[in-house]
């Protein structure tokens, strides 16, 4: 199938398809363009929106913690991603097929333009064969009938008797002459004739199938392009779809790493004071030095003694250790802290507000902040927070001095090393250069470690306390039934005499200071956990551990990312959450 042959008389038909061809890929490349502009847009809005919802963190402090936050967060890392993709598959295709049709539409504009000059050129060239083929048959034609006039004239003249001889010979030379003209028009006629057929032979043949085919050739590379365009515009999508799919998925663990457990968890974590609930006030009888007459249905009036027991053992206990802290401290707190937690109200336990407990329960509030001084100065060990956010603040300070220290020592070790370097080659430098350095180094090494050891001890005191505190509520919840009296018939309010006696043969009650230096028995196992890393546990407090090494789990990671572990043989100690692979049971036997 040829256009040379099969369309030998269709060179306007064709001349119109091709323009049709050139101005359908001119079409297909502006959709390419209004394509290009659409990703490229869609990647750009996606950024915007991503930045406009990404966190602005200025410190640790508002760190997303939430795993429903940093799912969502991750998720936004995700749409990045895919927003990158996007701009990807929009520069593939402005390289790979918009590009390519521009450029291909111009080299197919001048080809055809070509093409077509020379099939005019040819056709040209075969209208003016055929002119002079038709001037020559006129001529012929002509000239057949001039001397068939003169041949006519001649026989007349001839047959004629009255005609001259003299006019009878101009006749016949005059037939001579236009037959003889008539001959050399044939001949004329009959060389522009063959001339003719054989341009026109050629033209039809030879030149307009050789111009329909470079035509023919055009259009189909162009449809081939077309097909290629078609192509990479597909693939400039396939070729992200595993990294999108990888995108989504992400989006879906994301989506699954959301733990609605977890996250109570880290807002009892953020906000618990680490206070007990408060007791019951106590009564104070303010009637008992009015005089009146004792009749014989009242009961006596509680010796003073006994009063002066009552809310030490209802109050020193249950409340004294509660509210150390007062009103809500001046200075402002961050989100977790107390006046984060309490900050847009008065403390959830408001001694001003009983006006009848006030005195008592501002001596117990004296005399627990009067143990509290022994914990050093209020910013530094940040007594000022309450017992559990105290206890997590130290530990992060302990893991942050640690990580200095490691610095440190690194840093000695490093100068050390460079020089025994220079004392065996002494051309690399002077060793004792190094001293101020390494002297340094020992003394800020130093300073970290009984900066560590102070934080420890504090934190060794708030642990201790925390230890006890729910054997203090129970001891608390015991004694405030101790406290209970009756009314009397004459609504005087009066102590059985029973408890009475009761309250009076109760042993001493043990102070705060006592408390911390109780025994505990053994934690419990919550579970085991086996050593993924080997630990060296060369700080204080931690349990060194080898590889594969299965331990009891006596405490869980409280979010400073280390766990209490303890051993086969009973030795107990922090090691690295990361480092061990941990399995909570519900009933686990303890060592």
């Amino acid at each position: 199938m040829s256009w040379g042959t099969e369309l030998w008389d269709q060179f306007d038909n064709l001349e119109k398809h091709t323009q049709w061809g050139l101005d359908f890929l001119d079409k297909y490349a502006k959709f390419v363009k209004e394509r290009l502009e659409i990703e490229q847009n869609y990647a750009k809005q996606l950024r915007n929106l991503v930045k406009k919802f990404c966190p602005k963190r200025s410190s640790k402090e508002e760190e997303p913690r939430f795993t429903s936050c940093i799912a969502f967060y991750n998720i936004l890392n995700e749409l990045n991603d895919y927003a990158g993709q996007r701009e990807v598959v929009a520069e593939e295709i402005g390289h790979r097929v918009y590009a390519e049709i521009m450029k291909y539409s111009y080299e197919l504009k001048a080809e055809r333009k070509s093409h077509l000059q020379e099939g005019r050129r040819a056709q040209q060239y075969l209208e003016m064969c055929m002119k002079q083929m038709d001037s020559s048959k006129k001529k012929f034609e002509r000239e057949c009938r001039e001397a068939e006039k003169a041949q006519q004239t001649y026989e007349r003249l001839d047959n004629d008797a009255n005609a001259t001889k003299s006019d009878v010979e101009k006749a016949k030379q005059q037939l001579n002459l236009r037959t003889h003209m008539a001959d050399e028009s044939k001949n004329e006629y009959a060389a522009q004739l063959q001339n003719y057929n054989a341009e026109q032979h050629k033209h039809f043949y030879i030149v307009i199938p050789q111009v329909y085919k470079h035509l023919q050739e055009m259009d189909e590379r162009r449809t081939v392009k077309l097909s290629e365009c078609y192509k990479g515009f597909a693939d400039a999508e396939r070729k992200v779809i595993p990294i999108i799919s990888k995108c989504l998925e992400g989006m879906v663990q994301a989506a699954k790493s959301v733990d609605e457990r977890r996250d109570s968890q880290i807002v009892v974590d953020c906000f618990k004071s680490g206070f007990e609930p408060p007791g019951d006030y106590p009564f104070e009888d303010y009637s008992q030095h009015i005089y009146r007459t004792v009749s014989d249905g009242t009961i006596s009036t509680p010796k003073p003694e006994v009063t002066r027991i009552d809310p030490k053992i209802t109050m020193g206990k249950a409340k004294g250790k509660l509210w150390l802290f007062g009103k809500k401290p001046k200075t402002s707190s961050p989100p977790c802290s107390p006046g984060g937690v309490y900050g847009c109200t008065r403390p959830y336990y408001n001694m001003s507000d009983r006006d009848s407990g006030s005195a008592v329960l501002g001596k117990q509030r004296g005399a627990s902040l009067r143990g509290l001084k022994r914990a050093g100065p209020a910013l530094e060990d940040f007594s000022h927070l309450p017992p559990e956010q105290r206890r997590k603040k130290l530990q992060q300070r302990i893991d942050e001095l640690n990580r200095e220290l490691q610095k440190e020592i690194d840093q000695k070790e490093a100068l050390n090393k460079m020089k025994d370097v220079y004392e065996k080659s002494p051309q690399m430098g002077d060793p004792s250069s190094l001293q101020p350095k390494i002297a340094e180094t020992m003394s800020n090494i130093e300073k970290l470690r009984t900066e560590i050891q102070k934080n420890e001890a504090w934190l060794s005191e708030v642990e201790g306390k925390v230890s006890q505190r729910s054997e203090r509520r129970h001891s608390a919840e015991a004694n405030h039934l101790v406290a209970q009296g009756r009314e009397s018939p004459e609504g005087s309010y009066t102590e059985d005499a029973n408890q009475e006696g009761r309250i009076q043969t109760q042993p001493p009650v043990h102070t705060e200071f006592d408390d911390e230096f109780d025994d505990d028995d053994p934690l419990p196992a919550i579970g085991h956990c086996k050593a993924i890393y080997p630990f060296d546990g060369n700080n204080e407090g931690t349990l060194a551990m080898k590889e594969g090494e299965v331990m009891y789990i006596i405490e869980e990671d409280k979010g400073d990312g280390w766990t209490r572990a303890r051993r086969q043989n009973g030795e107990e100690g922090y090691v690295p959450t990361s480092y061990i692979d941990v399995t909570l049971e519900k009933n686990s036997k303890g060592s």
